[in-house]
């Protein structure tokens, strides 16, 4: 119900309630902070741009937030769109309209919180060359992070464990062209012996 209600209050006793789940949330309260937040935005410009390529039509665009503090990115959704939460209870009606999936998808923005380490890396990382897989994989793996943190749910759960197991290993060192191919097949006998076998049971009997 709160979810409903939240949407028709806009304000109570002259005060305007603001959803922090939404894109448009403004946090500076003076001059220097706000200049401070476009040097940022500026310094962030080129891995913003690497990270909406790569991850394309995912989400409607890629920004620096002001709202972070801890967290390297979060997944918010447009100011007139509709919530995570709200996005989950339409899916789950159940006389929905099984043609209303594009509607009922929320229009997200990736934020990147510019201080965080990460963040701060990855951007190096982008700076020395942006074409680097590496740099695709971190992408993708704190995108659907940032999903499951921000409250959506992932469309290709299998995809993403398998980029938790690749980022596994490179922790443990394992080398990752190792491939089933390279392991030793069972002992199958071979269907000429098979058929031999047969043939030498026909001449006993």
């Amino acid at each position: 119900m709160d979810e409903y209600a939240m949407q028709q209050l806009k304000e109570f006793e002259g005060k305007k309630f603001k959803n922090i789940t939404k894109e448009g949330l403004d946090l500076s309260t003076d001059e220097e902070e706000k200049k401070k937040q476009e040097e940022l935005t500026k310094a962030n410009e080129q891995l913003c741009t690497v990270i909406k390529d790569t991850l394309g039509e995912k989400v409607e665009k890629v920004a620096t937030s002001q709202r972070l503090s801890s967290s390297p990115c979060v997944i918010v959704t447009g100011e007139f769109g509709w919530t995570a939460n709200m996005e989950r209870i339409m899916k789950a009606q159940a006389l929905r309209n099984s043609g209303m999936g594009s509607y009922m998808t929320s229009k997200k923005t990736l934020e990147i919180n510019p201080t965080h380490p990460i963040v701060t890396e990855l951007r190096k990382k982008v700076e020395k060359d942006k074409s680097d897989k590496t740099v695709k994989d971190l992408v993708w793996l704190l995108y659907e992070t940032a999903l499951l943190t921000s409250g959506f749910n992932l469309d290709e759960p299998n995809t993403f464990a398998s980029r938790i197991h690749r980022m596994i290993k490179l922790g443990l060192a394992i080398d990752e062209t190792e491939t089933e191919a390279d392991k030793p097949e069972d002992d199958i006998p071979a269907l000429e012996e098979e058929g031999g076998d047969a043939n030498e049971m026909e001449k006993v009997d």
